[in-house]
């Protein structure tokens, strides 16, 4: 059994306006300057205290801005026109590796469990994933602990573990963790910085990543760590 991981925003799910509406009131709830929506989308796959670390400096009101962020997300993932879809294929793809004998399935994200719970009842995932591991259970990306606890979970070796993000934390965490990266081009980060990070491989659609999993899964020696 080999391990497929997958980061969620930017990746599965398009998640992006959400996200910077989310920002910017928390920044206004303090009085502060909401940072640009390319900069907000800079830090997506960071936990939000690192986020927040990154977005506002150290001496900011941190845990304020945390909470006010939660605060909003709850109130503006209500109105449609904030919806999180999943990206083209998304959907297929995860159904088609659960149904096969040969691949586990996992989440490494920086969102909360509480905010994969929503996606998993959303789409009828509670029996896909065999590991979800979240902001809540493991520091920030690109801290490798997300990684290592999923392998040690199900008792798999980084020869047979791969990473699917869309950012350089994703890359990052991967590299740390002795696994292979696998970068997507459509999520919220440049590729030259997915590249930077230590992807192994960019894929442009599902379509394109389904077939080297495929690969993958016959023997991880298609993908180099």
């Amino acid at each position: 059994m080999k391990l497929v991981l997958f980061d969620v925003d930017g990746t599965l799910v398009d998640s992006q306006n959400i996200i910077v509406a989310s920002l910017g009131q928390a920044f206004a709830a303090f009085g502060l300057e909401p940072p640009s929506r390319e900069l907000s989308l800079s830090i997506v796959g960071l936990s939000l205290t690192e986020a927040f670390t990154v977005l506002a400096g150290p001496n900011a009101p941190i845990d304020g801005l945390v909470q006010a962020y939660k605060d909003s997300y709850a109130v503006l993932r209500l109105d449609p026109a904030n919806d999180a879809v999943l990206f083209p294929g998304a959907g297929e793809c995860v159904e088609r590796l659960s149904r096969r004998e040969d691949a586990l399935l996992g989440i490494a994200t920086g969102k909360s469990r509480r905010g994969v719970g929503y996606l998993l009842d959303r789409y009828g995932w509670h029996h896909v994933f065999s590991t979800i591991q979240t902001a809540d259970d493991a520091p920030s990306k690109p801290h490798p602990a997300m990684i290592l606890q999923a392998m040690e979970e199900l008792g798999v070796a980084p020869a047979d573990a791969v990473m699917i993000g869309d950012s350089s934390y994703d890359m990052a965490m991967a590299r740390a963790a002795g696994v292979a990266a696998i970068g997507v081009s459509w999520g919220f980060q440049p590729v030259a910085a997915l590249k930077e990070a230590g992807a192994g491989r960019i894929v442009d659609s599902f379509a394109e990543l389904e077939p080297i999993l495929s690969d993958f899964l016959a023997s991880p020696s298609h993908l180099t760590a």
